[in-house]
């Protein structure tokens, strides 16, 4: 077997995207997005997690060139590497597991945490996170925003970030919106967006804006496959499955925690003395909190 033929599906799939209905793009973006549970599933579970009929998964294999759904499937299921949990179970979490309802729930949700913080930081290469880096530290201002639950992963980063790189600008401020902050905003400038499925209108609007506009995009998402109106210049991406209703964000913070640490080592001195100077300030203005003794 062919071992580029996966890689050449998922980037069909990528160009072709904008021009499929609705059924279709959801089952293309699915694939992209989650390729080792696409070569692990049958069929039947496939469809149920697309919310499509199995006719739409064997249209989908059709209309890219193969000739049934199994065939499409095949180069997914040969370069299979699991990526549904850790190698090993902690014994902590099996004692979880003997401890009744609400051990179990404790068990399989930090079981998930682990497993999707493994596999976010298994996505991100050197290479890419180089590049990232380099983006960030050339531009004349990097402008930062998400809203929602990603708003607290963007106040985080940039609480951080700022010392490493002080051009870093948490938009909207105020009452404004992303687009104000954007107004004046040039070819020089870098935009980060955090979004994650269901993907934040105002986002989503602010990150085409800044692409008119010659901004570098960077997103912090759950897919590359966001919107078929634009493309990001670079997208980290992270898994945010859970076990609960809600997204999961710890990979997502693992992944941004690596991009911090990326920026103080490439900021050099500089970077450090920044760090040095803000922790001064606030030991100097009594920003902690120092139990008194006792006399």
């Amino acid at each position: 077997m062919d071992p580029t033929l996966k890689t050449k599906t998922i980037s069909t799939l990528k160009t072709i995207l904008p021009d499929l209905s609705p059924r279709l793009r959801t089952v293309a973006k699915y694939i992209v997005d989650h390729p080792s549970d696409f070569g692990l599933d049958p069929i039947r579970e496939t469809a149920r997690k697309c919310g499509v009929s199995t006719y739409t998964l064997v249209r989908m294999a059709e209309r890219i060139g193969f000739e049934s759904y199994d065939e499409m499937r095949e180069p997914f299921r040969h370069a299979l590497v699991s990526a549904t949990a850790l190698v090993e179970q902690p014994e902590w979490i099996e004692n979880l597991q003997q401890k009744g309802d609400m051990g179990n729930v404790l068990a399989e949700a930090g079981m998930n945490t682990m497993a999707i913080v493994q596999r976010s930081l298994e996505r991100q290469t050197p290479e890419q996170m180089e590049r990232v880096a380099e983006m960030l530290l050339g531009a004349n201002t990097v402008f930062l925003t998400a809203v929602r639950a990603s708003y607290a992963m963007a106040y985080y980063f940039h609480y951080v970030g700022r010392m490493a790189l002080p051009s870093l600008q948490l938009i909207p401020r105020h009452m404004n919106s992303a687009i104000d902050e954007l107004n004046y905003a040039s070819e020089h400038d870098v935009m980060i967006a955090i979004s994650f499925t269901p993907y934040s209108r105002e986002t989503i609007e602010a990150c085409k804006f800044a692409l008119e506009k010659g901004v570098k995009l960077i997103m912090i998402s759950d897919s590359d496959v966001i919107s078929p109106d634009f493309t990001a210049d670079e997208t980290l991406i992270a898994s945010v499955i859970s076990s609960h209703h809600f997204g999961c964000y710890a990979g997502a913070m693992s992944v941004i925690e690596n991009l911090l640490a990326l920026l103080v080592k490439l900021g050099g001195t500089e970077a450090k003395d920044r760090i040095t100077s803000y922790e001064n300030l606030r030991k100097d203005n009594n920003a902690y909190w120092i139990a008194q003794k006792k006399h």
